[in-house]
This record gives C-alpha cells, sequence and structure tokens, in this order.
C-alpha cells in the first residue's frame, strides 16, 4: 500500500476539535494524486495522453475521527482494472496502525477529446500494482432515492467549486450535502454515486430526505437527472 503521514491541522477539525469528513476525504485524494504523481502517471501524464480519471463512486466507512494533532498515516491501494474502470481502497490509521477509517473507490477512464470511456494504456496496468481488497462490508454502489424528501434551495457552481479537470470536485459535493444534516449528526458511513460532471455555472437542485439515522442528498439537473447522490449514516 502507498503511504504518507500526516498531522492533524487545526484547519481540518470541526467544532469538537476532530478531524472532519470533508478533511479526510481530501487526504484520501490527496494519497492517489501522489501514489501517481509518484509513478509519473499523474496530472501531466494524463493531459498529455488526452485522459482523466472520473471518480464513479465512494464508500468511507469511519470507525474513529482523530483529534487535533494526532499523528496519521494515509494509504491507498488500487485492486482491480476492468475494461475502463479501476477500483482502489484507502485506508487511514492512527499511530498504533489501527485503522481509523476504511474506503471503496471506483474511477472511470475517459478520453478527454471524445467523452467516451477507455481501457487503460499498458503503462498504467503495468505501473500500478494491484493489491488485495481491504477487509470491510462493501456496500453496493447504486444509491436509492428516499420517497420522502424535499426540494432545497437551488446552487449556482462558483469557481471555488471546480478542481484541475474543471468540474466540480467530488469532495465538494460531500460538503454541500453536510449542509443539510441535523445537528450533532456524526458521519459514520458516506456513500457517493457520481452520475455526470457539473461545471461553472450550472445549477444544482437538491432533494433532501432526512431520518434519524440517514441523510440522503441528490443533487440534481433542471430535468431531475443526478450530477451525485449522497448518503451520509450516522455513527453507532
Amino acid at each position: 500500500m502507498y503511504t504518507f503521514e500526516g498531522r492533524v491541522r487545526y484547519s481540518e477539525t470541526d467544532s469538537e476539535g476532530r478531524l472532519t469528513l470533508p478533511a479526510l476525504l481530501n487526504y484520501f485524494q490527496d494519497a492517489s494524486t501522489f501514489h501517481s504523481e509518484d509513478l509519473k502517471l499523474g496530472v501531466e501524464y494524463l493531459k498529455e495522453q488526452h485522459l482523466v480519471w472520473v471518480l464513479s463512486s465512494w464508500q468511507i466507512v469511519v470507525e474513529r475521527y482523530p483529534k487535533l494533532c494526532d499523528r496519521v498515516t494515509i494509504g491507498t491501494a488500487p485492486y482491480e482494472f476492468k475494461g475502463f474502470l479501476g477500483s482502489r481502497n484507502f485506508a487511514l490509521l492512527a499511530e498504533d496502525g489501527s485503522y481509523l477509517a476504511k474506503a471503496n473507490s471506483l474511477w472511470s477512464l475517459l478520453n478527454t477529446d471524445t467523452g467516451k470511456p477507455v481501457a487503460p494504456p499498458e503503462e498504467m496496468t503495468e505501473g500500478y500494482i494491484l493489491e488485495p481488497k481491504l477487509p470491510m462490508e462493501y456496500a453496493p454502489r447504486k444509491i436509492v432515492l428516499p420517497k420522502q424528501g424535499e426540494r432545497r434551495e437551488a446552487i449556482v457552481v462558483k469557481k471555488h467549486h471546480l478542481d484541475t479537470n474543471h468540474h466540480v470536485n467530488n469532495g465538494q459535493y460531500i460538503n454541500m450535502a453536510m449542509e443539510f444534516l441535523p445537528e450533532g449528526f456524526t458521519i459514520g458511513q458516506m456513500r457517493a454515486e457520481y452520475k455526470k460532471q457539473a461545471f461553472l455555472e450550472d445549477i444544482l437542485y437538491p432533494y433532501v430526505a432526512v431520518s434519524k439515522e440517514q441523510c440522503t442528498v441528490a443533487f440534481l439537473d433542471e430535468e431531475d437527472k443526478p450530477y451525485v447522490s449522497v448518503e451520509l449514516l450516522r455513527q453507532q
């Protein structure tokens, strides 16, 4: 597993001094980015090859949120290539080596000229060493929207929502979804299913369903088709 060391910063904590879920997600995104860059398969390589990895789904399971100044290890490992799809695990480890969080993710490789999915070139399949899947309870990729949801105020995509691919960064959707959580709701599991990319000035229409144990948020377009669906489960 590819790893790097970190320490929980004040800017990454909530009002209780614990690492936030968006900060954890950023750790995981950084891990996959560092891994790819170190293999010379990162941003510039993809740009030259007219390729981009687009996230299709996330599942993050949190056992415990580390606190301010805790030292942590962030790790990632790909475990499968299948056609144009790539699967990758992530882990957050405490200083004693115990798991704080585990994650599963599915990515699609697209040709940026055509927008169509393509199989990874040989240098990718040879560069990324596949490892066994992490032991965790793997949830389905598809998120079913509850029928008792309600619509909320529309959100216009701004420049700060975008990443280097010029679409809304997947972590930004999680930030938006968390705005609908009830007070005192600690997230134990997050799932996200990404359907299509949103770009600058696109309008997102939130559809929100909240219960005691779960908050589900879909960001829809004008035709009620989802950009992304996010499911947040309360930590037990």
